[in-house]
């Protein structure tokens, strides 16, 4: 009699349990990576095949100092399932994606955790310490940074990357800005500092698809259209501003000319408005003053590196405008961005 109560509350008990969780097809993981590397950005997958969708919670295992980079998943919809996504980020040891309790129309599922193994990537000297499904640069420019080197920036977008790892050897400065992640997708612009005898800026990030190092290469080049662009890295007077220049001065001269030869008023006119066109040219540039010891940023964003402080107070020609940053030119030919707060008071 004792033997049959003792079955009876246990299987009591085995039901009860089985009623308060999840079949086991409802919630389980669709995809964990048998293995990583380091620093590599991976993502970890749950499948939701239940009939109705109401949407889930989840929580991770306290004990278990790991969480995904956004507790938010990435949702993606197959027919009836729905595949739920949590990118994590591998560091040198073996990565321990943690144990996951999920509540949906009031029952429970746990999904035990997953040791995922860490190996370490051969390294290369042209390696930029990113790796991502994938990565391009989608524009580039190059702008003045001082007398001996140029300021390279790249806006790049990567998948399953980890951009903010990104660095190149055997340069004066480099570093990233700007960093936006919306689920598998990440956007950056990074800056290095190269000798103006660099032709080329060539590199290699990790392929984590193809399981292989794949080029990146931009062109190193001064170029007329880096000085009307969206972020105004360039402040300093190009050819084509000069070509203008010789073109309206000769304009001028022809205009005035023939309308001394024919007496023609409307060759008068066209002179004059050649003229007025030219001398915007030669308008001098407005000038400001900057305080003593207010930091010189790289780039005119909020995050960006200082490349180095205002000595003393200085009156300096203003190169361009961004939002609550204005562009100058301190000393030594060196081109950087200060805060309208560290403008003088008068």
């Amino acid at each position: 009699m004792h033997h049959l109560r003792t079955f009876i509350l246990f299987w009591g008990l085995l039901l009860l349990t089985a009623s308060w969780l999840h079949a086991e097809g409802d919630f389980k993981y669709s995809y964990v990576p048998k293995k990583v590397y380091e620093n590599q950005l991976f993502p970890v997958t749950i499948i939701d095949s239940r009939e109705e969708k109401s949407k889930p919670h989840y929580q991770f295992d306290p004990s278990n100092s790991v969480r995904p980079l956004s507790m938010k998943p990435l949702i993606i919809r197959n027919g009836n399932d729905n595949f739920y996504t949590f990118y994590y980020k591998a560091h040198k040891r073996d990565i321990t994606v943690p144990r996951i309790t999920i509540d949906a129309d009031g029952r429970t599922t746990i999904l035990e955790q997953r040791t995922v193994p860490v190996q370490k990537l051969k390294q290369r000297e042209d390696f930029c310490g990113v790796l991502a499904a994938d990565m391009k640069v989608r524009n580039h420019q190059v702008s003045h940074y001082d007398e001996q080197n140029y300021l390279v920036t790249l806006s790049i977008e990567a998948f399953e990357a980890n951009l903010e790892d990104m660095h190149l050897s055997g340069v004066a400065e480099s570093g990233i800005e700007e960093l936006e992640r919306e689920g598998a997708k990440v956007k950056a612009e990074f800056y290095v500092v190269i000798p103006t005898t660099r032709k080329k800026l060539k590199f290699t990030y990790f392929n984590t698809i193809k399981q292989q190092y794949v080029f990146l290469e931009v062109p190193v080049e001064l170029l007329d259209s880096t000085v009307v662009t969206q972020t105004e890295l360039n402040p300093k007077e190009d050819s084509f501003d000069k070509l203008k220049k010789y073109i309206f001065l000769t304009l001028v001269g022809f205009f005035f000319l023939m309308f001394l030869v024919y007496r023609d008023f409307f060759y008068l006119i066209l002179g004059v408005v050649s003229l007025i066109t030219l001398l915007t040219f030669y308008t001098p540039k407005k000038h400001i003053c900057v305080k003593q010891g207010a930091p010189l940023y790289i780039l005119p964003t909020k995050t960006s590196s200082i490349s180095t402080k205002i000595d003393k107070e200085l009156h300096t020609p203003l190169l361009g405008e961004r939002l609550e940053f204005r562009k100058i030119e301190y000393k030594n030919g060196i081109i950087g961005w200060i805060k309208n707060e560290d403008l003088c008071e008068n």
